[in-house]
């Protein structure tokens, strides 16, 4: 992986609104990067496709990992990674098989199908995870 370029960190904790505060907050950073607004179609697409990213990590963490604590967006020459951090002990996947036309239980197989790789990391001895996403840039 190049070197980080920009890292930006949001604290989550106990806030409300969880999920359009990180948008908001990955909007942002995709903006002062120059990545928004897009100048074309395939842009734009991209830098959704993280913003959508976004929403679906923390939505998961709220959902099923008593909630999201933190979340790092980091700039590479070609990628942008995504890591949400949460309190929670589960692991996440893409329920099998994937049923489009139910509701609910799309968000990790969004997830799979958009980026270029995902992952869970654990530290041994403490409690939660941290859940990453690594998408193509939208530069």
């Amino acid at each position: 992986m190049d070197q980080a370029s920009d890292v930006r960190t949001l604290s989550l904790g106990e806030t409300s609104g969880t999920v359009p505060l990180a948008r908001d907050f990955t909007r942002t950073a995709l903006t002062e990067w120059g990545w928004l607004p897009a100048a074309t179609a395939d842009r734009r697409a991209a830098a959704e496709d993280v913003l959508l990213v976004v929403s679906e990590l923390v939505t998961n963490a709220c959902l099923h990992a008593e909630g999201p604590e933190q979340l790092r967006v980091v700039r590479y020459d070609r990628t942008v990674l995504l890591e949400v951090t949460d309190r929670g002990a589960g692991q996440p996947a893409p329920r099998t098989p994937h049923r489009a036309g139910r509701p609910g239980g799309h968000g990790m197989f969004i997830v799979q199908r958009l980026c270029l790789d995902w992952g869970v990391r654990r530290v041994p001895g403490s409690p939660g995870k941290t859940v990453w996403a690594e998408l193509a840039s939208p530069a």
